[in-house]
């Protein structure tokens, strides 16, 4: 039994990306720490690193299987999974909850045992399989008129219920993915061209239309910090503080002395690292995040299929916008917006669907791989 057990391993980690599987484990490993630093700092309790190695676990469980299954299959199944992704977002106009008491998102639902559940973390998945799937069933004729019309109602669809869901920062993941993907589903540059001097046309109408004056602010501070010290620039001042404190090797992830900043172990996590570990351990996290960007990005390249190029273009997309936008706002280049840093940050649901995403990336890998020795 035990060889047979060891013989499949064996034979998963000849046909699987170990070293994306590696990366993405010492991310989970490194979040563990730094989550253990800030229970023994008083900034965190004992919960969520309970919560992150459990999740880690399932999650790394989901990618294996999610990695068996032909990704073909999985996007052919989008009739299954974009209905039941959606019910689940939609579910939170009627009971969902507050991650934090004052915001204004309510986009959890509350599971027994103390748990709760982020929908929109799991149709970021869906969306993947199903806007690479309809890519792929228009890619001849992408650029007639028609198609693009129905593709962009296709990528504004999750964009424009995640924002009236008050969730913002995951709307702007779901543009994100939306733009790479029909970027690198060759669209013409006319329509892109188009589309940028639309939104050019649009800002001055999105800044007095459309933001409410919290989200004015929150851009505003970025270049005047000094407007509103002691409000909306107080977390991102203090973030800024700490990851400069922390000079070049930092004050130590155990040292049990570190400053406090609203939702340090989630949104504001990168902030701990900088100051507990410096700007040596900055440049490691950023350069683990990139590694992983980078490994999903050589699968799409590597994809023997338009489709399996698509989805690994939609993970890689999720995966560098969160990291971007969340050490930009952490060291104030971008507003804060609430995203999560994958991996690192505190939270189950993100952890398992990042791994999630990971499998399907993985099963394009394999699946590449494995009609590449056929052809041999």
């Amino acid at each position: 039994m035990l060889k047979k057990a060891t013989r499949a391993v064996g034979h998963y980690l000849r046909l699987t990306d170990k070293w994306l599987l590696f990366l993405c484990i010492s991310c989970s490993v490194f979040s563990v720490i730094l989550l253990t630093g800030l229970y023994n700092s008083g900034l965190s309790n004992g919960q969520k690193i309970k919560v992150q190695i459990l999740a880690t676990g399932i999650g790394l469980v989901a990618a294996v299987i999610i990695s068996k299954f032909d990704y073909h299959f999985m996007a052919r199944m989008w009739k299954l999974h974009v209905p039941i992704a959606y019910f689940l977002v939609i579910l939170t106009f009627f009971i969902g909850a507050q991650r934090v008491q004052g915001v204004d998102d309510k986009a959890w639902l509350i599971l027994p045992f103390g748990l709760s559940f982020q929908p929109s973390e799991l149709l970021k998945i869906s969306f993947a399989l199903s806007f690479a799937y309809h890519l792929n069933h228009v890619k001849d004729d992408i650029n007639s008129l028609k198609n693009v019309l129905l593709l962009c109602i296709h990528g504004a669809i999750p964009v424009l219920l995640i924002h009236f869901q008050g969730d913002d920062g995951t709307a702007l993941v779901f543009a994100s993915m939306f733009i790479c993907m029909i970027f690198a589903a060759g669209l013409s540059w006319k329509y892109i061209a188009t589309a940028v001097g639309t939104c050019l046309v649009a800002l001055p109408i999105l800044w007095f239309k459309v933001l409410s004056y919290d989200q004015k602010m929150r851009i505003m501070v970025v270049f005047d910090p000094t407007i509103d010290l002691q409000g909306i620039a107080h977390q991102q001042q203090s973030s800024i503080l700490s990851i400069g404190s922390g000079q070049v090797w930092g004050s130590g992830v155990f040292s049990g002395n570190h400053r406090y900043i609203a939702e340090i172990y989630n949104d504001m996590i990168f902030a701990f690292i900088g100051e507990a570990m410096g700007f040596v351990g900055c440049v490691l996290v950023i350069a683990l995040l990139g590694s992983i960007c980078v490994k999903i990005l050589n699968t799409s390249r590597m994809a023997i299929d338009p489709l399996g190029k698509y989805i690994c273009v939609g993970i890689f997309a999720m995966f560098a916008t969160q990291s971007i936008i969340n050490i930009g706002m952490c060291i104030g280049v971008l507003p804060i917006i609430g995203i999560t840093l994958p991996f690192f940050s505190a939270g189950g649901t993100s952890v398992v669907t990042l791994y999630m995403g990971i499998g399907v990336a993985l099963s394009v890998y394999m699946n590449s791989r494995k009609n590449l020795f056929l052809d041999k």
